[in-house]
């Protein structure tokens, strides 16, 4: 279970907003869900590359399960602009409060990592930054034209905030260009009060048209988490939503409590309940589409972008 201290040797709260909030249990987690505990010697040689990069990746943050398997691969999807959220989702475990002042030679050093690493296909994703104007959308352009200049032959995949009244971030962003345009709605709406509750449903949804809008030919991604108390209509509804905005890739995965003061788990959804989700939405339309107990916005996201651009070449 991951901690409610931060892990740097301080007592500072690593989620204050939810200090005061009675404990939940932690339900145990079926077979079909548990994985291996890392420490092969490829995950130490990526743990290494990180930490001499000085760089903040959400496979730690986020307590992801399927890290010892995707650092053991070299894979690593790097957090950008710090390690520290405006927000304060009840799903998240990366912590929240007032980030510090932007890294300028992050995007330099994100860009040299995935260089040495090898990446063919690079994921960035960041913390919310409300606090700046542009919500970031600025620093997202510097790695990935650093990106572009340091492993020009790299895919490069991005998982932006909502930039929610951040006029113009979005042009910013798509006008770099990257290849995929990830961008999660979490939830199904009925749930965004209690689980996402500075964040806006139909804002976000709108965010990804927009990416369609300014740039057709870019793949357009976004996805759930279920086990939060959703019903199954709530979910194709969020299919349907999605596919009005044209998005591309679908990933539906299983919700993780990270600790006794989030959002509790409502039940863990069978494997046979993610493929029936699956089958359902390639029949509403998806390019792309993964459903699994352990599915996350970055796993397997180089092996599924080349699946999407295939899909997408068998439709012309």
């Amino acid at each position: 279970m991951a901690t409610l201290i931060d892990n740097t040797g301080g007592l500072r709260p690593r989620h204050p907003e939810k200090a005061h909030k009675a404990d939940t249990p932690i339900l145990r987690k079926p077979e079909w869900i548990r994985v291996k505990a890392p420490g092969s010697a490829t995950y130490h040689e990526t743990q290494k590359l990180v930490r001499d990069n000085k760089l903040v990746t959400v496979c730690e943050e986020a307590s992801c399960p399927n890290i010892g398997e995707c650092w053991t691969k070299k894979h690593a999807t790097f957090m950008i602009m710090g390690d520290t959220c405006t927000r304060a989702c009840a799903f998240c475990n990366v912590r929240t409060g007032l980030p510090d002042a932007l890294d300028e030679g992050e995007p330099e050093r994100v860009a040299d990592a995935v260089a040495r690493m090898g990446l063919s296909h690079a994921v960035i994703t960041s913390v919310d930054r409300d606090d700046l104007d542009d919500g970031g959308a600025n620093h997202f352009v510097r790695v990935i034209k650093s990106i572009r200049a340091a492993s020009p032959d790299t895919t490069i995949e991005i998982l932006t905030p909502d930039f929610l009244k951040k006029d113009g971030a979005v042009e910013k962003v798509v006008e770099a260009k990257p290849d995929v345009f990830n961008h999660n709605l979490e939830t199904v709406p009925g749930l965004y009060l209690k689980i996402r509750p500075g964040a806006r449903y139909f804002h976000s949804l709108r965010l990804l048209q927009r990416v369609k809008d300014l740039d057709p030919t870019m793949f357009t991604k976004s996805g759930i988490m279920v086990g939060l108390g959703e019903t199954r209509e709530q979910v194709m509804q969020v299919m349907d939503d999605m596919r009005s905005a044209d998005i591309d890739f679908m990933t539906i995965g299983q919700y993780l409590q990270p600790t006794r003061k989030h959002a509790p788990i409502d039940r863990f959804v069978t494997p046979d309940e993610f493929k029936s989700y699956e089958t359902i939405a390639y029949s509403k339309g998806f390019l792309m589409v993964s459903a699994s107990p352990l599915t996350r916005s970055s796993h397997h996201a180089g092996d599924d972008f080349e699946r999407l651009r295939s899909a997408r070449a068998g439709r012309a």
